[in-house]
């Protein structure tokens, strides 16, 4: 027996994007910014709890979980690393002609 995914009427099925935007919008900023506060939490407590254990396969479990933490802080940060105003700058505009 096979099972299909239905898409509800009026939507379209999401398919991921290969590469993120080269233009962050403000909604966007916010969303990083929460994302980027939350792996730093969750870093700094893992780290914090590593240095509180005392069984050394706790200890490097946490160390781990605070370096995926770390990880992911630092990929968040390189989507910031653009230059957000000639990018909007390139974009097309509404109405614009495109060759």
């Amino acid at each position: 027996m096979t099972t299909t995914t239905m898409t509800p009427p009026g939507q379209q099925a999401q398919v991921p994007i290969p590469m993120p935007p080269r233009v962050i919008t403000t909604k966007d900023l916010s969303y990083l910014k929460d994302a980027l506060s939350w792996e730093l939490l969750a870093f700094k407590k893992f780290h914090f709890f590593a240095q509180q254990a005392t069984n050394p396969q706790v200890k490097q479990m946490l160390d781990k979980a605070g370096q995926m933490h770390q990880r992911h802080y630092q990929k968040l940060l390189t989507h910031l690393q653009v230059d957000n105003h000639t990018a909007m700058a390139n974009l097309p505009r509404p109405g614009q002609m495109q060759q």
